[in-house]
């Protein structure tokens, strides 16, 4: 099992940057796949950018692929999302979510593990 807590969220300017953290614990964070998912105010939650156990193992969200940079430090239990050049449609709540195994998944109900969420705000 896992617990998850977000930190690094605020507001902040568009154009501006912003890099999220998940801190995790368990002594198997490296066994986990790891993803960010956000949700704005009235939408569904939606995927973001997702990592397998290897850094070299990404994928994004159109919206956000060139903007956005998830990585992992297993040494450390924690995922990161470098977010750049922001826009106002990034607003959202940004939730971390784990999965057993390897293998990252876009589909948030694959996830078994979330963490409270840390909101983003970039006004225009």
């Amino acid at each position: 099992q896992v617990q998850l807590v977000e930190s690094g969220g605020g507001l902040v300017q568009a154009g501006g940057s912003l890099r999220l953290s998940c801190a995790a614990s368990g002594r198997t964070f490296s066994s986990y796949a790891l993803g960010w998912f956000r949700q704005a105010p009235g939408k569904e939650r939606e995927f973001v950018a997702a990592i397998g156990w290897s850094d070299t193992i990404q994928t994004y969200a159109d919206s956000v692929k060139g903007r956005f940079t998830i990585s992992r430090d297993n040494a450390k239990n924690t995922l990161y999302l470098q977010m750049n050049s922001l826009k106002p449609e990034d607003t959202a709540v940004y939730y971390c979510a784990a999965r057993s195994g390897s293998y990252y998944s876009t589909l948030a109900a694959l996830y078994g593990y979330w963490g409270q969420g840390t909101r983003v705000t970039v006004s225009s």
